[in-house]
């Protein structure tokens, strides 16, 4: 027994200095060809200037005509690998998932901010995998018509307050999703607008998504710049750090400790969090368990808000540049939903025009336009290209939803290419592929997203008419498409006129006040 016992650690041994010899070998092979091709490098600080600050999706877009669809940036250190084609997203972000699923270590969200436990912002390992599992099964496999339902009551709430205040309907749209998508976590109803649980959450997201863009803080790059401290000129960065790392702690604890001591004295509504609580009453693990449940209801605004809040605001933006499509949804919407009703979910099916207007949106202005960025685990080969380890990666989406060979004329905004004799045509691109994006690390909360903006989109239509805003001399205001710039992309404030349709309309919306 013995001797065999030694023959088989022997044979171990063997293969794994064999795997690791050959390891080395790809190691060094990789390391002796060239990086992709990219802006040439100055001396000390690389391309620390051709990393654009405003659009930057459409810049590298622009440089890819150039360089190719895999680029190479080099910013004090720092490997940024560029990815602007499908193929090349799908060969690396997909196929090779294990190697390009990572996050890159940023000071500011992980050290400065404290967000390390955000789902977002995990490596890919086992706690992201046990908070992804958590809020799958909460947020997706459990939610299903209890969560539908919330959204018809917060699209309710919506369509009221847009028939009531309708020059606010940019605030209405966030405290809409806002609340609801609250509702859905912690079983909180209708927060007003100010309440601190939306407040601290709506301050993390807005630092959160300065925070990842790759750039934005030289503290990511230049680590011993965080002993810097806060007070001095040009730390503005460590003061910001506090704010929002305060603000993550609240948006991690509060509202979840608030669910829990309600649950010890009575009976709660129905949400995820209290579903995650009686599911883990008698684990052996509770206390592990608590904390990814924590996160994963943390996550869930993060997740759904914004990007769910900046393509309605698109949507509304679209309505007021093209009234022809606003008019064929509408026709269709009048085919299908009786004017004594609202839409529902059990529409959907026989709203093709609805669902393509919904994907081009998706399309046309991307809210994520480069997505969250990866990181590689190790070193890769990429059409003879050396991709390092520890290289950010990032993915531009803007490019894939733009290209004229999936979408021909694809800045104009056209439901139509989505739909072939009247119902959606399965050969046109999803855009859903790039607009969530990739790999492992697509978008967990996609499908409620996509149900959120179908029902307040339909809706909307159902009853009201978007056209553009008029000055105190009755004058109509002219509308550009202009954006903000960052990890999320809003339009950028304009106005509109919103009035119900007609007298069916507004008997709808006397009966929702």
């Amino acid at each position: 027994m013995d001797l065999y016992l030694t023959i088989l650690l022997g044979a171990l041994a063997i293969t794994g200095v064999i795997l690791i010899k050959r390891w080395r070998r790809s190691e060094a092979t990789a390391s002796l060809l060239p990086l992709p091709p990219g802006p040439p490098p100055l001396p000390f600080i690389g391309n620390v200037l051709d990393v654009p600050t405003f659009e930057p999706w459409k810049v590298y877009d622009g440089l890819s005509q150039t360089y190719g669809d895999i680029m190479h940036l080099r910013v004090v250190g720092q490997s940024i690998i560029i990815l602007s084609s499908l193929d090349a997203i799908s060969d690396l972000l997909d196929k090779r998932s294990t190697i390009y699923s990572e996050r890159a270590k940023s000071i500011m969200l992980s050290d400065l901010m404290g967000v390390n436990w955000a789902m977002p912002v995990l490596g890919y390992g086992q706690a992201w995998r046990k908070s992804r599992k958590m809020f799958h099964h909460y947020f997706i496999m459990n939610g299903g018509r209890t969560f539908q339902g919330m959204q018809l009551d917060g699209t309710r709430r919506f369509l009221s307050n847009l028939h009531i205040d309708p020059q606010n309907f940019l605030a209405h749209t966030r405290h809409a999703v806002v609340t609801t998508i609250m509702r859905m976590a912690y079983g909180f109803d209708n927060l007003y607008k100010d309440h601190p649980y939306v407040r601290d959450a709506e301050g993390l997201l807005a630092g959160f998504c300065e925070a990842a863009q790759p750039g934005r803080f030289y503290v990511d790059f230049l680590p011993f710049l965080r002993f810097i401290p806060a007070w001095f000129p040009g730390a503005d960065f460590k003061r910001k750090a506090a704010v929002w790392n305060e603000q993550g702690e609240h948006v991690l604890n509060h509202p979840f400790d608030a669910v829990k001591r309600a649950m010890e004295t009575s009976s709660v509504p129905p949400s995820a969090v209290a579903s995650m609580l009686e599911d883990m009453k008698n684990s052996s693990d509770k206390e592990t368990q608590e904390g990814i449940a924590r996160s994963s209801a943390a996550v869930s605004y993060a997740g759904g808000s914004d990007t769910t809040i900046a393509t309605i605001q698109m949507f509304f933006l679209s309505m007021v540049l093209y009234p022809e499509v606003q008019k064929l949804a509408q026709d269709e919407l009048g085919s299908v939903v009786p004017q004594d009703r609202l839409p529902d979910f059990s529409d959907r099916e026989s709203l093709p025009y609805i669902q393509a207007l919904i994907l081009e949106l998706l399309r046309w202005m991307p809210v994520a336009p480069l997505a969250m960025p990866h990181a590689t685990a190790k070193s890769d080969i990429y059409k003879g290209y050396h991709i390092p380890k520890n290289s950010v990666v990032i993915a531009n989406a803007w490019s894939i939803l733009h290209n004229p060979e999936y979408y021909p004329d694809p800045h104009k905004f056209s439901p139509e290419r989505f739909l072939k004799n009247g119902k959606l045509n399965p050969d046109v691109l999803d855009p859903t592929i790039a607009s969530f994006g990739f790999g492992r690390r697509i978008c967990p909360g996609r499908l409620i997203a996509m149900d959120s903006l179908y029902i307040i989109i339909a809706s909307v239509l159902h009853l009201f008419n978007i056209s553009p805003g008029m000055d105190d001399k009755g004058q109509l205001l002219s509308v550009e498409i202009k954006t903000t710039s960052g990890l999320l992309v809003f339009p950028n404030h304009f106005s509109c006129t919103i009035v119900p349709r007609s007298h069916a309309a507004l008997s709808l919306l006397t009966e929702l006040h």
